[in-house]
């Protein structure tokens, strides 16, 4: 198998052989000239079925993962709603991390279980917490790795064991590791989950979701509800994403770099209670993350002395990580999870520590970085 830098250049992405141009052309078309009746020209016939450029995007996403099937979505939502809804139907049970992403929850929570879905939480880094909660109608585990905002690593080889055992799907959202850090399916997950707005597509520019599988039933049923209920992106989103994909392996690597400065730093700050990143050889799922990944990533959560209007006043002071919701881009994010992106879990058993804070990790120059949060935590 080719490098992943070299998959991310070229897998889906040959020189157009009419111009011999070099980058994928954008495809607006909504329809295409048939020759003749059900005489389609490379398979597309209307662009919510299929379109050319999102093809390229779905093939380089399968060689990214080492699959054999990609689909691109319209949203890291969009992709979810379509596999839980193959996954499961009314009376079946779906087991997802305690942590779980609060969009995540909220489908679960607020959707399904109103089409009679019903779902347990546990930490999925507990293989004992996990099997207590699995029943004879669980038909699938959804495992973030790291997990969003915790940062908690569940050992998807062990999981992938456990969920089979059981006859029942392993999920993995990959958006955090992204498909350079860590590669689910080779480690026994049956689908991967991404929202590609984030690392993937890395510039805070395009919206998107992908889900990758090796099992052609399994594919065949996702894209058949993927068409039937018409969560696509525009083709103008796909070649973003696709553009954004060739430097993945580069732009991983200096948000890991930064990251690790980041954590040093905070580490060792006074006004930090606690430091979340699985590079820290105290974090409880370092070992696992050290063994499934190649690094750490470029996601870091700490806890701030002095509570929640402590956490605030640092969200509020820094000048070069923007406070946004989101992650993944070049540039830096602060956030704080417990009033926006995990808003939707509060008050349940999901809810995260109100002193809590997320950064997004950008490529900036670490300095700059490590000198804006020291003022922030200062100010």
């Amino acid at each position: 198998m080719q490098g992943f830098s070299t998959r991310a250049i070229h897998a889906g992405q040959e020189p157009d052989p009419a111009t011999g141009a070099v980058t994928v052309p954008i495809h607006p078309s909504s329809t295409f000239a048939q020759d003749g009746v059900g005489g389609l020209r490379g398979g597309y016939e209307y662009s919510r079925s299929a379109n050319p450029t999102r093809t390229a995007l779905q093939e380089c996403l399968a060689a990214l993962e080492g699959g054999r099937h990609a689909y691109a979505f319209g949203s890291g939502m969009g992709a979810s709603d379509v596999l839980l809804r193959v996954l499961l139907k009314p009376g079946d049970h779906l087991v997802i991390p305690h942590d779980a992403y609060g969009g995540t929850f909220r489908l679960v929570d607020k959707v399904l279980t109103q089409w009679g879905v019903e779902y347990s939480t546990a930490d999925l880094g507990d293989l004992d917490a996990l099997r207590s909660v699995i029943r004879p109608t669980t038909k699938a585990i959804w495992c973030e790795t790291p997990t969003n905002p915790l940062l908690g690593i569940a050992d998807i080889a062990a999981l992938a064991q456990a969920a089979h055992a059981h006859h029942a799907t392993l999920v993995v959202d990959n958006t955090f590791a992204s498909p350079y850090l860590q590669s689910p399916l080779a480690l026994g997950a049956d689908v991967v989950l991404h929202s590609t707005t984030k690392y993937v597509g890395g510039h805070s520019d395009v919206v998107g979701g992908a889900l990758i599988c090796d099992d052609d039933a399994l594919a065949e049923r996702i894209g058949t509800l993927q068409n039937s209920v018409g969560s696509v992106p525009g083709p103008f989103d796909a070649w973003l994403t696709l553009r954004g994909a060739k430097t993945l392996a580069v732009r991983m690597e200096r948000h890991s770099d930064n990251a690790e400065r980041v954590v040093e730093m905070l580490s060792a700050h006074p006004a930090v209670a606690k430091v979340l990143y699985p590079g820290l050889p105290e974090h409880p799922g370092h070992e696992v993350a050290a063994k499934q990944m190649r690094r750490f990533g470029g996601m870091v959560s700490f806890l701030v002395e002095g509570g929640k209007e402590a956490a605030l006043k640092v969200c509020a002071s820094t000048k070069l990580f923007t406070l946004a919701e989101s992650l993944g881009g070049v540039e830096s994010l602060i956030e704080h999870p417990h009033q926006m992106t995990h808003a939707s879990v509060a008050g349940s058993a999901l809810e995260v520590p109100d002193s809590l804070v997320r950064l997004s990790v950008g490529i900036e120059d670490v300095e700059d970085l490590l000198e804006d949060l020291r003022q922030a935590l200062e100010a």
